[in-house]
């Protein structure tokens, strides 16, 4: 079973779900179109990496056919991902996602077509806080209707509740650390393990295992190699919102730079950087209104100080540590090979 082909299977899952669920919503009023509408854009893009960690911890830890059921609960993690990036984009004030305006933007544009540009942004905002909700209790709502063995669902559910937990704790470290500035490796990598790593590849991983009944050893296993792959495809994504093209990213050049975000990146380089440098990172970084030049200077001060290079390091060393795991995994065949191949695909991806 390649990776495509589950992919493949997996927005299949999506579309009926959601598709499922449209006449309930409609029925209720036909105003939420939009709404539906938001969601269906926001799906038709990613990269289905959660669900294609669920769909392989479940085939590593003895999985067997038939595999509906796994894609369903697998394919519900991408609900509980468009959740995520509707109110991180919200956090954030994101203008884009996926090459596409993100959801409050969409409703930003409906209040003025409906002639009230004064209430664009409150709409926007609420309008996807609300969109990002209804993610969240339609992926349970997904979850729960897999045909799966209810003994594994209910061990499932354990771990799909602690994946919610942790990466909404994650959410509020990384505003938190926001505001506080504390600039400190140690400290963006708490927010990395929590907002992304467990969340993106670790715990997938694990919720896969208990819906297959897997062994300590095995679960042991997937997680070791799944936690430091969580970290560097974390590591990847902060250099890419720095230096990624906007053609692969779909998000403007430098975005994190104008968001201000403390990622690893630039805890390495404030760092390293000297009083001068220094200054220029408090000046620029942050700043919404920053333009190509001030994206550039940035850009430079990363590569000057090291700090981009000290990153790049950070990522081999845990891709690595991953690698060494499933090296030593006692899991064989094809699950082997596609977690390999995952692990290529997380740390030297464009976007």
């Amino acid at each position: 079973m390649s990776i495509s082909r589950i992919r493949k299977e997996v927005d299949a899952a999506l579309r009926a779900f959601v598709d499922g669920q449209r006449p309930a919503l409609l029925s209720i009023s036909p105003d939420l179109a939009p709404m539906l509408a938001a969601l269906d854009a926001l799906l038709a893009g990613g990269k289905r990496l959660r669900p294609a960690f669920c769909y392989w911890g479940w085939q590593a830890a003895g999985g067997q056919e038939p595999r509906e059921g796994i894609v369903t609960a697998a394919a519900s993690l991408e609900l509980l991902q468009a959740s995520a990036l509707v109110h991180d984009d919200v956090m954030d004030s994101s203008d884009t996602r996926r090459g596409q305006p993100s959801a409050h933007r969409r409703f930003e544009s409906l209040a003025v077509q409906e002639g009230r540009p004064g209430a664009a942004a409150p709409f926007g905002e609420g309008a996807a806080i609300l969109l990002g909700d209804l993610c969240l209790a339609w992926s349970s709502e997904m979850y729960e209707a897999s045909d799966l063995d209810a003994a594994r669902i209910a061990d499932g559910r354990a771990v799909y509740n602690l994946m919610r937990t942790e990466v909404m704790s994650g959410q509020y470290l990384d505003l938190l650390e926001g505001v506080r500035g504390t600039g400190t490796v140690d400290a963006a990598l708490r927010v990395v393990e929590f907002k992304s790593a467990k969340y993106t590849i670790e715990r997938p991983l694990h919720l896969g295992s208990a819906l297959a009944g897997g062994s300590p050893e095995v679960t042991g296993a997937l997680r070791a190699y799944g936690r430091p792959l969580g970290i560097a495809f974390q590591l990847r994504d902060d250099v890419l919102g720095v230096f990624g093209d906007p053609a692969e990213t779909g998000k403007p050049a430098g975005d994190d730079l104008r968001e201000g975000k403390r990622t690893v990146l630039v805890a390495q380089t404030v760092a390293r950087a000297s009083a001068a440098q220094a200054e220029v990172i408090d000046r620029l970084l942050g700043d919404p209104g920053l333009d190509a030049a001030g994206v550039a200077e940035l850009r430079g001060i990363i590569v000057d100080t090291g700090g981009l290079a000290a990153c790049e390091a950070m990522i081999g060393r845990y891709a690595e540590e991953a690698a060494e795991a499933l090296r030593t995994a006692p899991i064989t065949g094809e699950a082997r090979l596609a977690l390999e191949d995952l692990a290529v695909a997380a740390t030297t991806r464009q976007a």
